[in-house]
């Protein structure tokens, strides 16, 4: 087998899809707006919605698609929520089966937004924040590296997580043979995999893998798998551990990745692993990093952003968090069917303050 320093990735690591939207004229002097949303997920689209139906203008903007991190998930994937736990806007989620494919999911988002005319402004990266409350001006730049600006009164961040991975820091992670995302099984048929992690998706991971070819290991720094791993994945998962048809080490770390091994610290000592492929599904985090550029505090270790738990406002005044944002790193706090109804409390809390009188 060819050394995995000349194999060419069979997935890509961005979170970008390839066809990009086509180019737009730069706007001509500021775009107006009482609100921009940030992040045009599930959350920043039901944000947008119910400020929008207080009467505001709202924009939103997105470094990527609508619901990107959704669009990146595998194309094969099943939510384990049923539908009506999905749904923005009071619009309903009808699906064929009980639980919705990420394909669904995709096209209900899509709908939503076309029915409330949302206006989302795709494959934009806010790059700056400046100003103040009911007087803001956020910078962005878009694939075509055109700049914009949009005046604004308030702000609402809801950039999710799934961007950023929880990086391992350690030799070799940044070989083209290891994947933070996991997208389908085909491209790893007859190969030797490492799966780091143990968790929902590490386990989901390995399952498809092993089922389709791949020889799996799997390296987890805990003493057994998560406890809250779905009770229809947990005795898969652990039966094949049984079996000796997927190979686990626990209490283990990988601690470096060469071009053709893997280095596990284990509590027999250090071992080494012919790899070929390595996914290291050790979690996401929020952008930590711009929320402390445009002002917001963060508290403790858990980071969790300073903000009025009934208004969501953050310590900066007109900017509010909303979504799994607002967990800081406990991102299995919240999720979409919770996350959902941020925009309400906000939608309340802006209406009071904006003084609006075309609402609904």
């Amino acid at each position: 087998m060819p050394s995995s320093k000349t194999k060419s990735p069979p997935q890509q690591e961005a979170l970008l899809p390839e066809a990009l939207a086509k180019a737009r004229k730069p706007a001509a002097g500021a775009i107006k707006a009482d609100v921009l949303v940030i992040g045009a997920g599930p959350t920043g689209l039901a944000c947008a919605i119910e400020a929008q139906k207080i009467g505001a203008r709202v924009v939103v903007v997105d470094k990527g698609c609508i619901v990107n991190s959704l669009y990146h998930y595998p194309p094969h994937m099943v939510f384990f929520t049923t539908p009506e736990l999905l749904e923005i806007g009071n619009i309903p989620f009808t699906t064929a089966r009980q639980k919705p494919t990420r394909e669904e999911a995709l096209e209900y988002y899509r709908n939503v937004a076309r029915h409330y005319r949302l206006k989302v402004r795709q494959y934009e990266r806010v790059t700056e924040v400046t100003g103040r409350d009911n007087d803001f001006r956020v910078h962005s730049v878009d694939t075509n590296g055109e700049e914009h600006e949009y005046k604004v009164r308030k702000i609402i961040i809801s950039t999710g997580y799934y961007d950023l991975p929880n990086l391992l820091n350690i030799p070799g992670e940044d070989l083209a043979k290891v994947f933070h995302y996991y997208q389908e099984s085909h491209p790893y048929y007859d190969t030797d995999v490492v799966v780091i992690g143990g968790k929902n998706s590490a386990a989901l991971a390995a399952l498809d893998l092993w089922r389709h070819g791949a020889r799996v290991t799997m390296v987890h720094r805990n003493a057994g798998l998560h406890p809250n791993i779905k009770y229809w994945i947990l005795p898969d998962i652990e039966n094949r551990i049984k079996a000796g048809e997927i190979a686990a080490y626990f209490n283990s770390r990988v601690i470096e990745i060469l071009p053709d091994i893997v280095t596990i610290e284990t509590p027999r000592g250090i071992i080494e692993l012919k790899n070929d492929f390595v996914f290291a599904l050790t979690g996401y985090h929020p952008d930590f990093d711009f929320l402390e550029a445009v002002g917001i505090e963060l508290l403790g270790e858990h980071k969790r952003p300073a903000c009025d738990p009934e208004t969501l406002e953050t310590n900066v005044p007109g900017i509010y968090t909303a979504g799994v944002v607002l967990a800081g790193v406990r991102t299995s706090e919240i999720f979409i069917e919770n996350g959902r109804f941020h925009g309400q409390h906000i939608a309340k809390d802006l209406k009071k303050k904006l003084r609006l009188t075309n609402s609904n």
